[in-house]
C-alpha cells in the first residue's frame, strides 16, 4: 500500500503484487565495512551480496587500480555515487571516460575499468558470471534459492547495438516520477533522491512483489528494513518479523513475496538505491518514469502496455 502522494501508487496492484507461487525465502542482509573485504588487490577492496538473479561487487577502489572483466558473458551495470570518482573504460578496442555520479553499462566480453580518482565502484553482474558467482560461493554464508524468481531472461539488445553507455545523475525531480531510473537488458537501477533526516513514519510504504527480489542498496545514512512474511498453510514456514538496522555501505536483499518498507531513521544525509534483475515490467509501464527508454527498449510483448 502507498500513501497517495507516493508516484507508486498509481501502479497496477496486479503488476506490482500478484500471488506468490512458492513459500517466500529470507532475506539478506550484509553491511560492508563491519566484515573485512572478500577480496583484495593492487588499489581495490571488493565485498560481495547474492541475490537470486546477479551479484552485488562493492568495490572502494584507489587512484590507478583497475577492475578487469574477462570473457563477461552479458552486459553488467556500474554505479559510481562520488561525485569526484573519475573513471575509464575499455571495451572493444574503445576507450570512454566518466565521471563520478553516473550509472554505466558495459557489454559482455573484455573490459577494463580503469579508476583515475578513487571512490566507490559498485558493480552488479548477473548470475551468469560464473567466476563471481563461485567467490560467493566459497566466501558467503549458503545461497538461499528464492523459487518464486524466475530464470533470468534478458530483455531486447539496446538501440544501435552495444557499446559503454553511461548516464548522469544529475536530474532534477519531477512531480509523479519515482526516484531515477536507468535500465539496460539485464538490470533496472533506481537512485532514488537523498532524503535529508528520518523519514515521516506516517507516510510509510509497505508493499510485495511476488515475481522478482529487490536489492536495497544503501549507500549513506541509516535504514530500517522492515519485512513481513506471509502464513503459509505450514506454520513451520512461518518467519517472524524483521526491522532490521543498517548503516551505509549496506546491502539488503528483500525476498520475492514479503511485505516490506525501508524507513530512514539517519540525522544526515540518507541515500538508497533499489536494484532490479530483470528490470520491473510496472515500472517501465509508467510514462517516463526510465530515463534512458530510448536505448533500451521493452520486450515486444510489453510494447503496447
Amino acid at each position: 500500500m502507498y500513501v497517495t502522494s507516493d508516484p507508486r501508487a498509481a501502479l497496477k496492484k496486479t503488476e506490482a503484487e500478484g500471488t506468490v507461487q512458492a513459500p517466500v525465502a529470507p532475506a539478506f542482509h550484509t553491511t560492508f565495512d563491519e566484515t573485512a573485504p572478500s577480496d583484495q588487490s593492487k588499489g581495490t577492496q571488493t565485498w560481495y551480496a547474492r541475490a537470486q538473479n546477479f551479484v552485488v561487487a562493492y568495490v572502494v577502489a584507489q587512484d590507478n587500480s583497475e577492475i578487469h572483466r574477462i570473457d563477461q558473458p552479458d552486459e553488467y551495470a556500474v554505479l559510481l555515487p562520488d561525485m569526484d570518482t573519475r573513471i575509464s573504460v575499455e571495451w572493444n578496442g574503445t576507450r570512454t571516460e566518466i565521471t563520478g555520479n553516473h550509472v554505466v553499462f558495459i557489454p559482455a566480453g573484455n573490459s577494463t575499468i580503469t579508476i583515475l580518482k578513487g571512490g566507490q565502484v559498485i558493480c552488479f553482474c548477473s548470475n551468469k558470471t560464473t567466476d563471481i558467482i563461485a567467490r560467493c560461493d566459497a566466501l558467503l554464508p549458503p545461497h538461499v534459492a528464492d523459487k518464486n524468481v524466475p530464470e533470468l531472461a534478458p530483455w531486447p539488445d539496446p538501440v544501435g547495438g552495444f557499446k559503454v553507455r553511461s548516464y548522469s545523475l544529475e536530474v532534477e525531480p519531477v512531480e509523479g516520477r519515482f526516484g531515477r531510473i536507468f535500465r539496460c537488458t539485464n538490470f533496472m537501477i533506481n537512485v532514488i533522491y537523498p532524503r535529508t533526516g528520518p523519514r515521516d513514519r506516517t507516510q510509510l510504504s509497505p508493499h510485495k512483489h511476488a515475481g522478482f527480489q529487490q536489492c536495497s542498496l544503501c549507500l549513506a545514512g541509516t535504514y530500517v528494513h522492515h519485512l513481513r512474511w506471509p502464513w503459509e498453510t505450514d506454520a513451520n514456514l512461518w518467519r517472524e518479523d524483521e526491522h532490521v538496522v543498517c548503516d551505509g555501505p549496506s546491502v539488503t536483499i528483500i525476498p520475492a513475496g514479503a511485505l516490506h518498507t525501508s524507513e530512514c531513521i539517519g540525522a544526515g544525509i540518507n541515500r538508497l538505491v533499489d536494484v532490479f534483475c530483470p528490470p520491473r515490467v510496472d515500472f517501465s509501464a509508467q510514462d517516463g518514469w526510465v530515463l534512458n527508454a530510448a536505448d533500451y527498449p521493452k520486450p515486444v510483448e510489453l510494447q503496447a502496455k
